[in-house]
């Protein structure tokens, strides 16, 4: 993979010094997160070998920490965009395959990144709830928006809906510090936008519904630990 496949890009490719930490960290940090939070992980054939959107319900800090060292493939992340007025995150954070969203509005640059990103063949970290749910791990999840749907048609690329169970219970939003639970992180069936007809706005809508509606019917909450 050449590093010009991601020049003008807020990441650099997987060969340059750039993305050292990150792999660091894959080999560091990620085996000792699954240990310590006994993370069961299912259903990663379900991750096609192009590109894809991952979309996950959002109930914890560590959801897409956690997406990030259970997936086999580089995930970039679409994060805050507060996260860049810190020098020391904002660095972090790129390094780490992330780059930024204006929340509130229709982000034309990182609907653009994200389309280029998901044209040269890679995976997307997306959640469709927009920010951490106050909503318990039982099923019920919060208002969905648009957005990774709306990629998703324009780059013509599958949604992979991905269930996180006991998250909500190792580190919820409020909590100061993480606690030990047990979790569960599920890759369901992708659901292509093919698969709907309609126009634009009705496909989008019928595309967003039915990830979420995958994403509830797999409810699992695992035993605290």
């Amino acid at each position: 993979m050449s590093d010009s496949r991601f020049r003008g890009r807020p990441v650099s490719g997987p060969e340059s010094p750039r993305w050292g930490l990150a792999f660091a960290l894959r080999v560091t940090v990620a085996p000792m997160l699954r240990a310590l939070f006994h993370v069961r992980v299912s259903g990663l054939e379900n991750v096609p070998e192009g590109p894809a959107i991952l979309a996950g319900n959002h109930v914890s800090y560590l959801d897409p920490v956690l997406l990030w060292c259970v997936t086999p493939r580089p995930v970039h992340f679409v994060a805050k965009s507060e996260i860049w007025n810190s020098r020391v995150l904002g660095w972090m954070a790129e390094r780490v395959w992330a780059f930024p969203v204006n929340r509130g509005s229709a982000d034309r640059e990182m609907i653009t990144t994200a389309t280029g990103l998901l044209q040269a063949g890679d995976l997307l970290g997306m959640f469709p709830e927009g920010t951490r749910s106050h909503v318990p791990d039982s099923g019920e999840l919060g208002q969905a928006h648009g957005g990774v749907s709306f990629i998703a048609l324009r780059a013509d690329v599958p949604i992979v809906p991905v269930r996180f169970s006991g998250t909500d219970k190792a580190w919820a939003r409020g909590q100061k510090v993480p606690r030990l639970a047990k979790v569960r992180i599920r890759f369901l069936e992708p659901v292509h936008p093919n698969q709907f007809e309609g126009g634009r706005k009705e496909r989008m809508e019928a595309l967003t519904a039915e990830v979420m509606r995958r994403i509830a019917a797999a409810v699992d909450v695992p035993e605290e630990g």
